[in-house]
């Protein structure tokens, strides 16, 4: 399958290389396409292409945002909406507002989450909300003592939360769908349960499981 991953950062590089080891077709869409991290990411990954935003969007079957969340929608306008039209969108952002020397906090929540929005700027997309809450080395075949941790995962689309969790799958996790696009509102905390852990421990080397009877 054609895969465009829209955001060139340690998520979208992560995700790619991820995605052309279980055999799909990869191209990285940004600014700048031949950025020094692009011709890095790609000289250990020459299956691999890059491009801009729209040639990445009118690229793939399926589409990854790996974006920073400020500035995802301005990435959105660049790629074409019209490249959206009826695919699978796997939303990788945080609403995170970053300040130095003090922990992230959310731009959107309680009411309102990033997912949604990014649902509502992709009408006619179908947008599944995953891998926002796990570090980007451990998104692609996490290995972890407690066994396989869990991907939660929200979408208004059965069929294209199907088609995640085949991903995620292969990608060596087990998933938990939490439902519709809303249960954005819930994951992007988590998000921040994430990173505080982290932020107090010095360690990024940690995901949730869902513990069941």
């Amino acid at each position: 399958m054609n895969i465009g991953i829209l955001g060139s950062g340690d998520v979208g590089r992560a995700l790619g290389k991820g995605f052309l080891k279980y055999g799909h077709a990869v191209k990285i869409g940004s600014r700048d396409p031949k950025s020094d991290k692009l011709k890095e990411w790609l000289a250990k990954n020459p299956k691999g292409t890059s491009g801009t935003f729209t040639e990445t969007a009118a690229f793939g079957e399926l589409l990854v945002l790996a974006t920073k969340w400020s500035g995802t929608e301005e990435a959105l306008m660049l790629s074409d909406l019209r490249n959206f039209a009826g695919k699978t969108v796997i939303d990788c952002t945080n609403p995170l507002i970053v300040t130095p020397g003090q922990p992230p906090s959310l731009a959107l929540g309680h009411t309102d989450s990033g997912g949604e929005q990014v649902q509502r700027w992709l009408p006619n997309s179908n947008v599944v909300k995953a891998f926002n809450i796990v570090g980007s080395a451990h998104m692609v075949n996490p290995d972890f003592p407690g066994g396989p941790p869990d991907m939660f995962i929200c979408g208004n689309d059965a069929t294209a939360k199907s088609k995640v969790t085949e991903i995620l799958t292969a990608f060596g996790w087990n998933t938990t769908d939490l439902g519709g696009i809303e249960g954005a509102r819930l994951l992007e905390p988590m998000c921040i349960l994430w990173v505080l852990y982290g932020m107090k421990h010095q360690s990024w080397n940690h995901a949730f499981k869902m513990l069941k009877k």
